[in-house]
């Protein structure tokens, strides 16, 4: 049985709603409902293009056969904002009336003039160093936009709205606190005179919630609790004799879609509270790793899928929902979809949550010690990712083949670990294709037995997990919306980490790690084109059209997670004539590539208790401030060990331990660009 819960018309008491006559004069404004819905040419409104979330552009002047006529016309460095080692440049621009507005890791948001990229006003967050409660890097997936305002959510729990001209400030409000664990890194989504966003921190023993203002003042309108409290609807998939739901995750990393005809808002959720210790909170924990679909005039539920109940391993849904209309079997149908941590993609009809393409219950492997659910959600069809693994890296102990959904205690249980994680998907409308961007590796997972006592804003995640010392790979994966079918894929030598948008002239654009901004051929993955910017492209692009060009414009700004080189530049590209030459002097670019030496042995070694890069474990701190170190010192570091790092002299030479240093230190700084516009 699929375990839906649907409460179309109840009103749960656990939301704080609008009243009933506010509800009714927002019901009558909808101002860019019609636009919005569009999807965009001209411009582009909002994150994922359009209300329904499905990054796809109509135009088709760039096509399959004229790519090869695609090449830079503009780039602009943004004053250095966001180039430390901290930072991630995750977000996709917006367009409107000739102006591009973006917003880098550090919060900062600039204006840029599509024609020329210059910069027309810039807003800097000045956020506090002292901030601790983020995941993941610091960074922004974007903006929103509505009634000639730019709506900003902040690393520091703040929501802001600037004036569209100025970048004057025309309201602030402290939505949440980042000492109790709550940060925004979604792009804030307007609709119909309403700002909605959700807020990070599961890692940090954070209730989850989804919030919608006033576009024009900023007071709350509604609130929804991704977790219910004690004696309101889901409760009972908690503790009864414990506060768990308090700390119960659920967080919302990304930018809800909207049906106005339905009048319904759809967003996924986050992890539960701890991670990996399952045993402190018994029970499916509605509303984690669920899609949920809410009324978006006043918050109320209407219904939900949890993709994993139970989650013990960080399997929750951080990719953005995309809707669609299909015909299935003749008949019109409304679709949702969601490509999963889980390495699947849910399909379903988003009137009331159930499946459009079957999805199955099936028995999994229990420990009693984890209360583990008795069955899993499994989709039929294919999974766009490896779901198993063959031979375990030694060092590794391997149960069950490593799949998906095998428990653990506190023995480490080396997993397949393959999921689309927050970039973005593309549903082109026209196809009925889904195109997902994703990576893979493996983890070893361990639970800490205990009660862990944390308040709201403390790391919990009840265990660890680490990565072990293999390559990790990426997919970028076709995959048939009526059937679930993988209709083609391709392999990378390292994770998708950009998000995709499609267009209408049959091509898929992706950004890569090593600064590389890619077109393939949608239609079975073929390499079209290929540009070499001068940092990770680890941002969505955004396409739009001005003055009968078709224009494509992508953020090159690296990724903290990814180890991408850091930079600052927006690119904009267009088609240009035979013998046309940009006016970007252009040298060969190559990003800085870490020691490959010191990149194998850190794998091997630091990563269980310093990340995959630097970010900081959860036995080991973050590495970010050794970019001030010479290697030299560095290395003694590691070969005589501090604080609770033992001393490595004797376990390596000391030109292995000197390659470490090299890598770390590369890993670690903030690498300006190369290239002046």
């Amino acid at each position: 049985m699929i375990r839906l819960q649907h409460r179309n018309f109840l009103v749960l008491p656990f939301l704080i709603c609008i009243s009933t006559s506010q509800a009714a004069e927002f019901s009558q404004i909808r101002p860019d409902a019609d636009t919005l819905m569009q999807l965009p040419v001209s411009s582009w409104l909002s994150n994922g293009g359009d209300l329904y979330n499905r990054n796809f552009s109509p135009l088709t002047q760039i096509n399959t056969e004229t790519i090869g006529q695609l090449g830079p016309v503009w780039r602009t460095h943004l004053e250095g904002s966001g180039v430390g080692a901290k930072y991630s440049g995750e977000a996709q621009p917006i367009i409107h009336e000739g102006v591009m507005y973006v917003i880098t890791g550090a919060d900062d948001v600039f204006a840029l003039s599509i024609e020329s990229g210059e910069i027309l006003w810039s807003k800097q967050a000045n956020l506090s160093s002292e901030i601790s409660t983020i995941c993941c890097g610091w960074t922004s997936r974007g903006v929103g936009f509505g009634e000639d305002k730019i709506f900003v959510g902040q690393l520091d729990g703040v929501l802001k709205a600037l004036d569209k001209e100025t970048g004057q400030e025309v309201w602030s409000i402290q939505a949440e606190a980042w000492e109790e664990g709550y940060t925004i890194t979604s792009a804030p989504l307007y609709f119909n005179g309403m700002v909605i966003s959700g807020f990070a921190g599961a890692e940090f023993a954070a209730r989850g919630r989804v919030k919608a203002y006033n576009a024009n003042d900023g007071s709350l309108l509604w609130t929804f609790y991704t977790v219910p409290a004690p004696g309101e609807f889901g409760s009972d998939t908690w503790p009864a004799d414990s506060a768990a739901w308090e700390t119960g995750g659920g967080t919302v990393w990304h930018t809800p879609a909207v049906d106005p005809e339905l009048g319904m808002i759809y967003f996924s959720t986050g992890n539960p509270g701890p991670d990996y210790n399952g045993a402190i909170r018994a029970g499916d924990n509605l509303f984690t790793a669920s899609i949920v679909a809410l009324d978006v005039y006043t918050g109320e539920y209407r219904w939900h899928f949890q993709q994993v109940h139970h989650d013990l391993w960080d399997f929750d849904a951080p990719n953005p929902v995309v809707l669609f209309d299909l015909d299935y079997e003749g008949v019109p149908r409304k679709g949702l979809a969601q490509a999963g941590k889980t390495g699947w993609v849910y399909i379903l009809d988003r009137t009331n949550g159930e499946p459009l393409v079957g999805i199955e219950e099936r028995p999994v492997p229990q420990e009693p010690r984890q209360a583990t659910a008795a069955t899993q959600p499994y989709p039929v069809g294919d999974a766009f990712v490896s779901q198993t693994l063959d031979i375990p890296p030694e060092g590794f102990t391997m149960v069950n083949n490593g799949a998906i959904f095998t428990p653990f205690w506190d023995n480490p249980v080396l997993l397949r670990r393959s999921e689309a994680n927050w970039p973005p998907s593309t549903v082109d409308p026209n196809k009925g294709v889904m195109y997902v961007c994703a990576g893979e590796r493996q983890a070893a997972y361990a639970t800490r037995d205990g009660v862990e006592q944390v308040e709201s804003g403390d790391r919990y995640t009840g265990g660890s997990m680490r990565f072990a010392p293999i390559a990790v790979t990426g997919v970028v994966a076709a995959m048939d919306l009526r059937t679930n079918q993988r209709l083609w894929s391709q392999r990378w030598s390292s994770r998708c980490y950009s998000g995709l948008v499609a267009t209408a002239g049959d091509l898929l654009f992706a950004g890569r790690n090593d600064g590389r901004f890619t077109a393939m051929d949608s239609r079975d993955g073929t390499k079209l084109w290929e540009f070499m910017t001068d940092a990770g492209v680890n941002a969505p692009p955004t396409i739009f059209e001005h003055e009968g060009e078709q224009y494509v414009t992508v953020f090159s700004a690296g990724n903290l997670l990814e180890g991408s080189s850091r930079g600052d530049s927006m690119w904009t590209f267009k088609l240009l004539e035979e013998g046309e030459e940009t006016s970007i002097p252009l040298e060969q670019i190559t990003p800085p590539q870490p020691n490959t030496e010191g990149l194998a042995l850190f794998r091997q070694t630091c990563v269980f208790c310093h990340g995959l890069r630097g970010e900081g474990g959860h036995n080991g701190m973050p590495l970010e401030g050794l970019a001030a170190f010479s290697t030299d010192q560095v290395a003694s570091i590691i070969s005589k060990g501090q604080n609770s790092m033992p001393a490595f002299a004797d376990t390596f030479t000391a030109s292995q331990i000197r390659s470490i240093a090299e890598h770390v230190r590369t890993l670690n700084r903030g690498i300006p660009n190369r290239n002046s516009r």
